[in-house]
């Protein structure tokens, strides 16, 4: 059985000699900020060789290109210095946007 797990976001990529550890967040059901906001707290780690981690940039860029070329995202604030500072729309996103049988 494979497990599964959600998160909200990336807290922090920390690269120490030939590791790269992931840091993955999400927002708590039971902590708040002073906002009143709930707070994005730590969930797991992943751990990979650096080769690894450079393998999965790779795959997530040419996901992010694929999700753009279909509409389900587009780009914003591009400023011409690589997709490390690009920022993402996804408010455009809606169910005609998705591609997965399951929610035909």
């Amino acid at each position: 059985m494979s497990q599964e797990l959600y998160a909200d976001g990336i807290s922090e990529i920390t690269v120490t000699g030939s590791i790269v550890r992931i840091d993955f967040t999400s927002l708590s059901a039971t902590e708040r900020d002073a906002g009143g906001k709930p707070k994005a707290v730590f969930r797991q780690r992943v751990i990979m060789p650096v080769d690894a981690f450079a393998n999965a940039v790779d795959l997530m860029q040419k996901a992010l290109n694929g999700l753009v070329e279909a509409g389900a995202i587009r780009r914003i604030g591009d400023t011409g210095k690589g997709a490390e500072t690009m920022n993402v729309d996804v408010s455009k996103a809606g169910p005609d946007v998705n591609a997965s049988p399951n929610f035909n």
